[in-house]
């Protein structure tokens, strides 16, 4: 039962790992924590490779290459400008970004937008006088809760899509989830407004008219874009077809970075790409593996079956369960205790937007969130673990009682 304490002792560093004069980082406590199960014995090096996903690596290389691409071209920002350019208050600026970025997010997963994103919005703070705070946090929420509504938003729910025995997955999303979600991107607002509140002053927003530096790269970067959506609409026929998994996400991240690896700004742009947070991917790969190996956490999952499968139940072990392992794992895990008891459609996607959320209560319930702050601390900017669950914890509460609301009714709609 090593793995577990050193997965508690992870945590804590990375809560108070700007407390005491410490400085260290969220990758390399993630990493430390990874070279300790190894070392201790929990898990062999062979295996410890092997627990990494190779899958999940080269989707998140691949857009970080569309990234650094579109952020060193300056298309990035001059995008930025022509779609929050309507924006002339600070109110407008935050519903533009939490409704622009969730939806966004639905259908280009919130992997991505929190990869493209976390550069937007922090040029958007400097640019307004905005804290980056307000803005960063309100892209970490606007990403995992916009991803929750559809069944290739992240990729638990592309799993639950795709082996949950769903007939239609779209349909069940949607049809469940869609309302809901904007109810709770509202929430998002509301409470910013509250935290926040002397940002939200009364003030018209200048918006600046950024050039583009090198229009062949930018040129490139709007064919990955193009790319990315044409990939993506194929996978969703895919998935629609029963083909989605032969149509993995990695050929979509692949074939996006091949016309910018094919450049001759290659090399600059590798090696800008955010390296620390794929090696913060890979160790979290290596110490979730350890810690699933101890059966510290199947353990908590020994409840009774009709208990297991009630909405109210889903909801609360995909949030609170997904906070030690993150999500993904934790639906690996639950799906199949789900698939055997024959659980309700509304069970599968109570799962998908537990587990989902469970991103807006702490830092490590979602790797976007280790995404944003990752790209966030390399540009001067962070949050820390407190200043996201102040938020978070009734964030996480209110998103909770308005999907557990919706679920529960809508079978008698």
């Amino acid at each position: 039962m090593i793995s577990p304490l050193i997965l508690i002792l992870v945590l804590v560093l990375i809560a108070f790992r700007q407390v005491g004069g410490l400085s260290l980082k969220i990758w390399q406590i993630m990493t430390g924590g990874a070279i300790a199960v190894v070392a201790l014995g929990e898990l062999s090096p062979v295996d410890a490779i092997r627990s990494i996903n190779v899958d999940v690596m080269v989707f998140l290389a691949g857009m970080f290459i569309v990234g650094e691409a579109m952020r060193q071209s300056g298309y990035l920002f001059h995008l930025t400008n022509r779609l929050f350019g309507r924006a002339d208050s600070t109110d407008k600026l935050i519903v533009v970004l939490l409704f622009g970025m969730g939806m966004l997010s639905a259908f280009l997963m919130n992997d991505t937008i929190a990869i493209i994103g976390t550069p937007v919005v922090l040029y958007l703070s400097r640019l307004h006088r905005v804290s980056p705070k307000l803005m960063l946090l309100s892209l970490a929420f606007a990403v995992t809760i916009g991803s929750a509504m559809s069944p290739i938003g992240n990729p638990q729910n592309l799993l639950i899509a795709i082996d949950g025995g769903l007939e239609n997955p779209f349909a069940d999303f949607f049809g469940n989830l869609f309302i809901p979600t904007c109810i709770n991107l509202f929430i998002v607002y509301l409470l910013m407004k509250a935290f926040y509140r002397n940002e939200f002053r009364r003030l018209a927003l200048i918006h600046a008219n950024d050039a583009i530096r090198d229009e062949h790269l930018a040129r490139l970067c709007r064919i990955s874009l193009a790319v990315i959506v044409i990939l993506i609409l194929l996978k969703m026929g895919a998935v629609i077809w029963g083909a989605g998994e032969s149509f993995r996400l990695t050929y979509i991240a692949v074939a996006a970075a091949l016309p910018i690896l094919l450049s001759n700004r290659r090399s600059e742009i590798l090696k800008g790409i955010d390296w620390e947070t794929l090696i913060f991917f890979a160790s979290m790969f290596v110490l979730m593996e350890a810690v699933w190996r101890s059966g510290f956490i199947q353990g908590s999952l020994d409840l009774d079956s009709n208990e297991i499968a009630s909405i109210p139940m889903v909801l609360g072990l995909s949030v609170t369960l997904s906070q030690l392992v993150s999500n993904v794992p934790f639906v690996a895990l639950y799906l199949p205790v789900l698939n055997q008891i024959g659980a309700t459609a509304q069970a599968m996607v109570a799962l998908a937007a537990g587990s989902t959320i469970a991103g807006n209560l702490s830092i490590l319930g979602a790797a976007s969130n280790v995404i944003i702050i990752q790209n966030a601390e390399k540009d001067g900017a962070t949050i820390t673990f407190m200043e996201f669950v102040k938020v978070g914890i009734p964030l996480t509460a209110a998103n909770l009682a308005v999907y557990w609301l919706f679920l529960e009714i809508q079978p008698a709609l």
